[in-house]
């Protein structure tokens, strides 16, 4: 398959890129991780007004979606950017309530989504946390054939990458049961793990992007470590493997706006491709930055640790390989 985007999807990227470039995202994380979240709720303001979340939303609820390819390319510049909040969540909270049929709980809470004024978690079925409970509106909690609406939840746990901050959601009012929640959180799994990969591509290609610049400037032995063979050859691999991840995210993305049988599979390869090149973007970024790489105070941090929860977000690496040969 040859796939080329078009110039409406490739303007649609470069302004994302343009406003989350001025947005000043590493203050938003900070704050975020901190349990301030009202200037990552303003950054989501400004992602709702370029109209990113109203592409998770159908157009009978104000959206302009589903539209998940277009949603892919969006989360490839949020993961550049390393955008706090519930991102992957509220896009699968909303698939999830489109294809759940239940009327009134679309009415309430997808217009919203799609206007950025509703910060929705999913935990799906087996999850003991969910993603920032403490931030989220609601969180819909997916249980065997069961779904639930809580806003409570327990303490906040920390966790490897300090901008997701995980809590165990409370009680909650029964919202559906039956074939139908399975179908829809089958869905929603799906999206979430196309949107995952594509934010591991972007953060890997941020990682890369910030380790090329840094070799170019730090010296060893009187010249910079970049014109050193052996760094060449890292840089280089890491490239590769963001490069063949990238048409994998968009084949996925294609799949599941035709509701192909093969949407779930591509889906979950996907996700393994670009959270392993991710993983492998971070653990280069981080030997070859040194002991700066270590440390909490440059913003480099920040996109390291988000690499291996989102390898492991919505999927282990051997799940999703597991869910690739079921077809």
């Amino acid at each position: 398959m040859r796939f080329l985007l078009t110039d409406e999807q490739r303007d649609f990227a470069r302004t994302l890129d343009s406003l989350l470039g001025a947005a000043g995202t590493p203050s938003a994380v900070r704050s975020w991780a901190a349990g301030e979240h009202q200037p990552g709720r303003d950054l989501w303001a400004r992602l709702a007004k370029a109209g990113v979340f109203a592409l998770a939303v159908p157009e009978e609820h104000d959206g302009m979606g589903p539209l998940p390819l277009e949603l892919a390319l969006a989360f490839v510049e949020l993961g550049r950017y390393a955008v706090p909040g519930p991102l992957v969540e509220t896009a699968a909270a909303a698939a999830f309530l489109h294809r759940l049929g239940d009327a009134e709980a679309a009415t309430a809470w997808l217009p919203r989504i799609a206007a950025g004024d509703a910060l929705v978690g999913l935990c799906p079925d087996g999850a003991p946390f969910a993603l920032d409970a403490d931030a989220a509106d609601t969180v819909l909690v997916v249980r065997d054939d069961t779904v639930c609406r809580t806003e409570t939840h327990g303490p906040v746990q920390p966790a490897l990458d300090p901008a997701r901050r995980l809590a165990r959601p409370l009680g909650g009012t029964v919202l559906a049961r039956g074939p139908a929640v399975t179908a829809a959180a089958r869905h929603a799994t799906d999206l979430a793990r196309l949107l995952t990969a594509a934010q591991a591509v972007g953060l890997g290609r941020a990682l890369l992007a910030g380790t090329v610049e840094h070799v170019k400037q730090r010296t060893q032995f009187g010249r910079a470590i970049g014109s050193f063979q052996a760094v060449k050859h890292r840089l280089a691999d890491t490239l590769i493997g963001l490069e063949f991840a990238q048409p994998l995210v968009h084949a996925a993305g294609l799949a599941l706006a035709a509701d192909a049988p093969s949407a779930g599979a591509e889906a979950a390869a996907a996700k393994v491709a670009a959270g392993e090149a991710c993983y492998a973007a971070a653990r280069t970024a981080l030997q070859l930055h040194g002991a700066v790489g270590y440390t909490d105070e440059p913003d480099l941090s920040l996109w390291i640790r988000k690499a291996r929860p989102l390898r492991d977000a919505w999927g282990t690496p051997a799940e999703c390989r597991a869910r690739v040969l079921a077809g």
